[in-house]
């Protein structure tokens, strides 16, 4: 079976078919680097970094871009309020992302354009809106005229006067239209600014994109990913001002956005509060386990995310390293399976991915059960396993490296706790999760000893 995607544009699945099949391109929206990112930033780079190197693999080569917004009101006010410049905020909370997102194996982009690094292709791209006629300089403001692209929301589908409502325009008596958006606007001498032939200002967040995609992926690029709460207004407006500037010439031929991330009864956002930030969970939970978490559900549905998800996460990793562990020695390069790379060329449906991968690690031990002990039938399970995991950006380390994570007084207390929580489980006849906590904790090389004096436990 071939790659097929499901395009938000068209709202049904397609197969995938590169403009040029020895380089496809993709662009995914990065962050805006005024702080920490948290957990559900992360969901997108996570999987359409699977993505990315899926294509890699099938065509041999990709040209996947992710940006760094680093000039925003958010930025602006964080650097007020220290009494430093931007660069202060931008450099310090650019350089945790790329941390966080090494952490949880989120594959590097190829390239990692910047706003402030862009600012001359952003000024030619308004001058061109402007002679063409999409967009207009008023009050040292330059507007895209949304009623000059009759396929303006083409995307989102949503009538005018919700796409207004949903957008919270401002309208400015400057505006011919109350849709129009803002592509450079004037700075005043506390904020940063650039000069241009509106006067010394910044760009608006919209042009930002439309003009680092053209500057490294050229005027069509295949594939445009990003939350689906950027469907509106960043990517419809992303649409108008690309394919206006580049004469009705196709933007990106393909849409894709994840669901987002649910904490609390509620979408996780820093607006409201209810954030998980990946600088402070690395610290407190295995990062692969985040990452599994994050590949758990199909990604165009929402992900509940709670303490639960993660825990069960780190058990489920507890018996694939086990696994690998009791594989031992067995001589095995990861080959990734036919069924693995076809549930990924599904939509990316990392959640039948993930089953296949357990289920070939319950296999490898269903052997080891029995007693094989012949490397040649124990290696291509192993291989398989291995390669499944290397699909998905798991199982990349030692088994001995997974179960020494915070070995010290800190990992005694952990287990100490799961040996009281498994007791206080059998007392309440609670046998199923008494019994997941033993076969965890023996996959982490954790014995239990029951005796007079209560449950004693030792490292194997």
């Amino acid at each position: 079976m071939s790659l097929h995607l499901y395009n938000s544009l068209t709202r049904r699945l397609e197969p995938f078919e590169p403009l040029d099949a020895s380089c496809p391109t993709m662009y995914v929206c990065g962050p805006t680097v005024y702080n920490y990112v948290h957990i559900g930033n992360a969901r997108p780079y996570v999987v359409f970094g699977v993505l990315a190197e899926l294509l890699r693999r099938r065509y041999g080569a990709v040209r996947y871009v992710r940006n760094i917004t680093d000039v925003d009101d958010k930025i602006n006010n964080a650097a007020r309020e220290l009494g430093v410049p931007i660069s202060a905020i931008t450099d310090r909370y650019a350089a945790a992302f790329r941390d966080d997102m090494a952490a949880i194996g989120a594959v590097a982009p190829d390239a990692e354009p910047t706003v402030t690094g862009h600012i001359p292709q952003i000024v030619a791209m308004i001058e061109r809106l402007i002679a063409s006629g999409h967009a207009y300089a008023a009050e040292n403001h330059v507007l895209f005229s949304v009623g000059s692209f009759d396929s303006y929301g083409k995307l989102s589908r949503r009538d005018r006067d919700e796409m207004i409502a949903g957008a919270r325009i401002d309208v400015a008596p400057y505006k011919r239209d109350p849709g129009d958006f803002v592509l450079w606007k004037p700075s005043t001498d506390d904020l940063p600014g650039w000069e241009s032939p509106w006067g010394r200002g910044r760009p608006g967040w919209h042009i930002e994109c439309s003009a680092m995609a053209e500057a490294l992926l050229g005027e069509t690029i295949d594939i445009h990913a990003g939350g689906v709460d950027l469907q509106f207004p960043h990517h419809e407006n992303e649409i108008a001002q690309s394919e206006c500037a580049h004469g009705g010439r196709i933007f990106a031929r393909y849409w894709l956005h994840n669901g987002m991330l649910n904490f609390g009864g509620a979408k996780m956002s820093k607006s409201i509060g209810n954030i998980e930030k990946i600088h402070d969970l690395v610290a407190k939970h295995p990062p692969e386990a985040l990452r599994y978490a994050l590949l758990s559900a199909h990604y165009r549905q929402p992900l509940e995310w709670s303490e639960g998800v993660i825990e069960q996460c780190v058990r489920t990793l507890d018996r694939l390293y086990g696994t690998l562990r009791d594989l031992g020695d067995v001589p095995a390069a990861a080959a990734i399976p036919a069924a693995v790379e076809q549930a990924l060329d599904e939509d990316l449906n990392t959640p039948q991915a993930l089953a296949i991968l357990n289920e070939l690690a319950r296999d490898a031990r269903a052997a080891l059960a029995a007693g094989d002990a012949d490397p040649s039938r124990l290696a291509p399970l192993k291989s398989a396993l291995l390669g499944a995991g290397l699909a998905l950006g798991l199982l990349q380390q030692a088994p001995a490296d997974w179960f020494g994570r915070g070995a010290g007084d800190g990992d005694d207390g952990r287990i100490s706790a799961l040996v009281e929580e498994r007791t206080a489980a059998k007392k309440s006849r609670d046998f199923a999760r008494a019994d997941a906590i033993r076969d965890a904790l023996a996959a982490e090389g954790i014995l239990l000893e029951d005796t007079a004096a209560g449950v004693r436990w030792r490292r194997a």
